[in-house]
């Protein structure tokens, strides 16, 4: 499953926030931008809602910035 997520970091509650127009869900995660914490972050949420291992999400695009595309293997 490829999913498109804005991220929207020190968000207060990690959690999801809505979706934009073109489908792309918001996600707030608790985390600041920094060091690769709010992408770990986003990682563990999306792993606990699928209930896949961290292992099996992967940001495909968009490391660094705040519009990714994650792929989460093992979920149809």
């Amino acid at each position: 499953m490829i999913l498109k997520i804005k991220v929207i970091p020190k968000g207060g509650r990690t959690g999801f926030a809505g979706a934009m127009d073109d489908g792309t869900q918001k996600i707030r995660v608790n985390a600041p931008p920094e060091k690769g914490k709010a992408n770990d972050e986003l990682r563990a949420f999306l792993a606990r809602h699928y209930g896949v291992p961290k292992a099996n999400v992967t940001i495909v695009s968009g490391e660094s910035s705040p519009h990714k595309q994650v792929r989460i293997d093992g979920v149809e």
